[in-house]
């Protein structure tokens, strides 16, 4: 496994995160030896969600108010139907995705947690996946959509579901490993 050694990385949540989408990623990421801090529009804590039930709680360590893409190596959005369709609608969140992907870090982004990257704007011309109820929608970002376990652009990384969780974490580490990725060239 790639060393992560002095990497930072922010995985930006809200409220209603696909709990292992959220759990499995992290702890790969600290196993790897990443430092990881879970950051939200939430001031203390954010509640998962594991397949059809209210789960554990986190302690978010950052709020995105008090954060900035400098301070992070990569990002990660984890998924959950909750979640994402709270992250899309605070513009901060929204601000912090966006530096991110216009910087050239990393970005791993899986199940619907590829919602939160369509309101950037910044996806024409990439090639991702996600769960499938968001392929029309990702389509029309102008990125092409494929039905792949895990899938890599320049740095961004995505995958369907939990299921993908080993490959989508395997390939994030691999990217984070290398660090910034030259941004593709605008369409």
């Amino acid at each position: 496994m790639k060393s992560l050694q002095g990497k930072k990385v922010a995985i930006l949540t809200e409220t209603g995160f696909e709990e292992v989408e959220l759990t499995s990623p992290k702890k790969a990421l600290e196993a790897a030896g990443a430092e990881v801090h879970i950051v939200s529009p939430q001031k203390q804590k954010v509640k998962a969600w594991n397949h059809d039930h209210w789960s554990i709680e986190l302690n978010v360590d950052r709020q995105v108010d008090d954060v900035k893409e400098e301070d992070y190596d990569a990002l990660v959005l984890p998924g959950g139907v909750m979640n994402p369709d709270k992250l899309r609608t605070s513009k901060k969140a929204v601000e912090f995705t966006k530096n991110f992907i216009e910087s050239g870090k990393p970005v791993a982004a899986i199940c619907h947690g590829p919602q939160t990257l369509i309101e950037t704007d910044l996806l024409d011309g990439r090639t991702l996946t996600s769960y499938p109820s968001l392929k029309t929608d990702i389509e029309n970002a102008g990125a092409d959509w494929v039905d792949r376990e895990v899938v890599v652009d320049n740095g961004l990384v995505t995958s369907r579901s939990p299921d993908d969780l080993p490959a989508f974490n395997k390939k994030m580490i691999e990217e984070i490993h290398e660090g910034v990725h030259v941004p593709a060239p605008a369409h």
